[in-house]
């Protein structure tokens, strides 16, 4: 075996090692969660081999449909670091992303996510995001939620102003 090969293996053991140690970390926010008066979901986000930051499910508690263990944490990494752009961080989430988190992940621009429950595993205990993944690939005017277009041309002048702003922040 090259030097070169054993240096990977090295890292990738190391890799596999906090891996590890990060994937319990979030099973074990899961779980505590649960009595907590939360959902059993997880996360955390880790740079540079650091946590940034931790979150778990708080709809219900908060009555927050939006409060999912990943964009809590991801709201906490922002905070933490004071930016919206969480580039070079890991996710660690006891669940695999249902539709709204894997969305804020990329928003947030993550370089890597990694879980343990499937989709299906959180399906066998009524956490399904199908119908979800089923309305996106539709065509906007035929999803179960009417939608309506209406005063689309009021609508772009504020887009245009945004175009035109030399002082933007692009995101």
């Amino acid at each position: 075996m090259s030097h070169k090969n054993n240096q990977e293996t090295a890292a990738q053991e190391f890799s596999d090692n906090s891996d590890a140690r990060f994937m319990q970390l979030a099973i074990d926010l899961s779980n505590e969660n649960i009595d907590n008066g939360g959902g059993p979901f997880g996360a955390v986000i880790v740079k540079n081999n650091e946590i940034i930051s931790i979150g778990v499910n708080r709809v219900t508690a908060n009555n927050d449909p939006t409060a999912h263990a990943e964009v809590n944490a991801i709201r906490n990494a922002c905070r933490s670091l004071s930016t919206f752009s969480l580039e070079g961080c890991t996710v660690y989430s006891s669940c695999e992303p249902c539709p709204m988190c894997l969305s804020a992940l990329y928003w947030a621009r993550v370089s890597r996510i990694v879980f343990g429950n499937t989709a299906e595993d959180a399906k066998a205990i009524d956490f399904d995001d199908s119908f979800i993944y089923e309305q996106i690939a539709l065509d906007r005017y035929h999803r179960a939620i009417k939608t309506d277009n209406m005063m689309r041309d009021e609508a772009n002048k504020v887009f245009r102003r945004w175009a035109e702003k030399t002082d933007k922040v692009p995101y």
